[in-house]
């Protein structure tokens, strides 16, 4: 319900955001867009130790000019099924002989491990007109600065309760938690139609971020990690836009 309320005041805003009328046919356009976002990622440096690949799910909020420069603020949440590292280098001491983690019922306890994170930036982008069907699409370069953080999350079975040593903040000592400054580089193509129906982008990103770990305690170590990684991402990304620009109506009319 809460989707629908956000979606139906989102359509009754839009019309009253940008005031002016204009024809995206032959007019250079200045408007807000509102993006909804999926990306395919594989991990590079610090980052493959840990994850495979994941996927990326965001959204933006975006200023085009009449210029055709993009500046955005968007969110993207990561989540991904591959974890590299085997449970021994994980849980370590927590394991009985067998290998196995004895959930709090004193049972064997089967869990997933996945990854998890997001990455908030701010993103400054140009558009080349070429190709496209009107003077507002075409190729475009991209660059953001921003904030990423990513995480081992361990789930364990409904019917079993976590081990004591896994229960309350205890999980925060195994979960490598870290996070940093990023920066991004983006290029593909976006494509805005005519009727303002179909408006989209594809492109090439790549994601690097300067993180160390966010815990205070590391259970394996039996210290803090004090160490810093490079943590990289490599991806195709696809959107979905809602452009606000109000559309010239037609010049001519027929019964």
């Amino acid at each position: 319900m809460r989707f629908k309320r956000l979606i139906f005041i989102l359509l009754a805003v839009i019309p009253f955001i940008t005031k002016a009328q204009q024809d995206i046919k032959k007019d250079h356009v200045s408007t807000w867009m509102f993006q909804v976002t999926y990306a395919y990622q594989s991990p590079g440096q610090d980052t493959k130790v840990l994850f495979g690949n994941n996927h990326s799910v965001g959204g933006s909020v975006i200023f085009k000019t009449k210029s055709n420069w993009l500046f955005s603020i968007n969110g993207n949440f990561i989540s991904g099924n591959e974890v590299n590292i085997t449970r021994e280098e994980l849980f370590g001491d927590i394991l009985d002989n067998n290998g196995q983690i004895i959930t709090g019922d004193g049972i064997y306890g089967s869990y997933a491990l996945f990854e998890r994170g997001a990455h908030f930036q701010a993103k400054v982008g140009k558009i080349f007109p070429v190709l496209a069907p009107n003077p507002n699409c075409g190729f475009f370069v991209q660059g953001g600065l921003g904030y990423l953080f990513n995480r081992i999350r361990c789930e364990f079975g409904s019917y079993a309760s976590p081990p004591p040593a896994l229960a309350g903040d205890y999980k925060y000592g195994y979960d490598r938690m870290r996070g940093g400054f990023a920066w991004s580089g983006e290029i593909g193509y976006l494509f805005m139609s005519n009727s303002r129906v179909l408006n989209f982008s594809l492109s090439l990103e790549f994601v690097q971020a300067y993180t160390k770990s966010l815990r205070e305690w590391d259970f394996n170590m039996m210290s803090k990690d004090k160490n810093t990684y490079i943590d990289q991402y490599f991806g195709i990304r696809a959107a979905i836009y809602i452009p606000t620009y109000r559309r010239k109506p037609a010049e001519y009319y027929y019964n």
